[in-house]
């Protein structure tokens, strides 16, 4: 009954403050008829990654984790017309799609979709010498979690937000005695934020149409 109501809620808030929206619902529709896993951020959950993206006046967005570039949609339309976002996808088929989606959305031009293990295209970046980060989500295989924290630390511009998804998992994330690996990177990287003097951070249990989960967001301070 209760994932009922948080769906219905869901279906509510969606239409009163999102509404809708082609590109959106094109981007799902072709991820789905694709064989894509049905784990894309809702329609709320996708606006207020909009909504923070524009709140810090974001220009460089990184993205850890595309699946079919639902949220990359979402991040792209907060970039000016000279902004850049660079999406990091392990999966050759689901980065086709992205790209695609990417495009039909009009947002070729701002946003990039790069194929390979997201730590190697994060070390490659940090390599290269990208340019400082002002937003960076990261949305993608939980053990790595860790990780990509860490990468994205070094890519990231003081005063930058760093959000992470799915870091509740159904409340397992509370038992400390938990070996399930999604769960013990999500620890992990909350022990890594509480022992960096450089971040300061909150985490956020969400409930909806995808269930009960959460957020953990982060910001860089120097």
């Amino acid at each position: 009954m209760a994932e009922q109501q948080w769906s219905a809620v869901d279906q509510y808030l969606g239409e009163a403050l999102v509404g809708e929206d082609a590109a959106l619902t094109a981007a799902l529709e072709t991820s789905a008829k694709a064989g894509l896993p049905q784990i894309a951020v809702s329609p709320t959950q996708g606006k207020l990654l909009h909504l923070l993206a524009l709140t810090v006046g974001a220009r460089r967005i990184l993205e850890v984790g595309s699946l079919g570039g639902y949220s990359a949609i979402w991040l792209g339309r907060a970039l000016p017309a000279d902004g850049r976002l660079i999406s990091l996808e392990l999966s050759p088929a689901h980065a086709a799609v992205a790209r695609a989606n990417l495009h039909e959305a009009g947002l070729e031009k701002v946003a990039e979709v790069r194929t390979g293990r997201a730590v190697d295209s994060l070390a490659e970046l940090v390599d290269d010498g990208a340019e400082p980060f002002d937003l960076v989500f990261i949305d993608a295989d939980k053990p790595s979690n860790p990780e990509y924290l860490s990468w994205a630390l070094r890519l990231a511009r003081p005063g930058a937000l760093i959000i992470v998804d799915n870091v509740v998992r159904g409340g397992a994330v509370a038992d400390a005695h938990s070996t399930d690996p999604s769960v013990v990177g999500i620890r992990a990287m909350h022990e890594l934020i509480a022992a960096e003097p450089r971040l300061e951070a909150t985490a956020v249990q969400t409930v909806g149409s995808k269930g009960y989960d959460g957020f953990t967001l982060i910001r860089v301070m120097s």
